[in-house]
């Protein structure tokens, strides 16, 4: 089954700033896509140009399997996006609100209800939105995005600025919607731990490169795995370790840390380090976090971090 969106080496340039450099993204069917990248790395110049508003210097963008350039209007019929906080007429209910947006597309009446029930927001439907929390607003948001029974919903940061209960809330209706309709989510954030609970594939970009794509059990699986050793000759342990071959190795504080491939390494490192008469008084592994993973790869931080 072909994919919902496929990007080939897509570029963006805003003079001599390149926004977005050769990304190919490919996002299944009724699947959820994290789009992960601190502020400023690409991710919203490249749902502008999902979204037809901009156009790619180079590149092609297909999805339900067209080139957008050519089916650009009957594409973004079948498409539902949110992006960073609605736009939203205070004087006027959360429902007239609804309602305008159902009129502008042509949706039918029956999906008011329908939406404001799914959102958690009948009870408040008739209260002005300027009296609205950040929450509620993203609801209301999130029913007007999915008023035309999309195929895709494109959510750019959908839980920036709320607080715990409405992080929650929205997770938990992102989370539903592939299960209930089969919508295909491309959601854009700067939060591993959201994303994380949430996707099933993720592809993080940093100053508009692609860096990785793929499952978060794979990126998971990219972890390195430190070795961290008391002893009471470290400088004599560190030699013994570089002529095994042993590499990252460091002082960390009043202990040796080393990279190894698996945990049976520690056994022979400890075996060897007894037998030359080194006192071995701890031994356990780090690895690194799959947050500090993300932050290693964007360049925001050492990519160190305790188990």
């Amino acid at each position: 089954m072909p994919d919902v969106i496929s990007t080939q080496a897509i570029t963006r340039k805003y003079g001599d700033l390149l926004a977005v450099n050769q990304a190919s993204l490919k996002v299944p069917e009724a699947r959820i896509y994290g789009f992960l990248g601190p502020n400023g790395s690409g991710k919203t110049t490249t749902i502008r140009m999902l979204l037809g508003l901009i156009r790619p210097n180079e590149g092609e963008i297909r999805i339900f399997d067209k080139p957008l350039t050519r089916f650009r209007i009957p594409i973004l019929a079948k498409i539902g996006a949110l992006v960073e906080h609605p736009s939203l007429y205070g004087h006027l209910s959360g429902r007239d609100n609804l309602e305008i947006t159902r009129r502008l597309i042509g949706a039918p009446k029956s999906r008011l209800d329908e939406l404001l029930a799914q959102t958690g927001m009948s009870q408040a439907a008739g209260r002005l939105t300027k009296t609205y929390s950040l929450g509620m607003k993203q609801r209301l948001g999130l029913a007007m995005a999915l008023l035309n029974r999309p195929k895709l919903l494109i959510l750019d940061e959908p839980t920036n600025g709320l607080d715990p209960a409405g992080i929650h809330e929205m997770r938990e209706l992102i989370l539903a919607l592939p299960k209930e309709t089969g919508v295909t989510i491309f959601l854009s954030s700067h939060l591993l731990h959201e994303v994380e609970q949430l996707a099933d594939k993720v592809g993080i970009i940093n100053k508009g490169k692609l860096l990785f794509e793929g499952s978060i059990e794979e990126l998971n699986s990219d972890r390195e795995m430190r070795l961290h050793l008391k002893v009471d000759k470290p400088t004599e342990s560190i030699e013994l370790l570089k002529s095994r071959g042993s590499v990252g190795l460091g002082m960390v504080g009043d202990a040796i840390e080393l990279l190894v491939e698996r945990e049976a390494d520690s056994a022979e490192i400890n075996r060897l380090l007894v037998e030359s008469g080194i006192n071995v008084f701890e031994v356990r592994f780090k690895r690194t976090t799959l947050e500090h993973r993300f932050l290693y790869l964007t360049g925001q931080t050492e990519s160190r971090e305790e188990k």
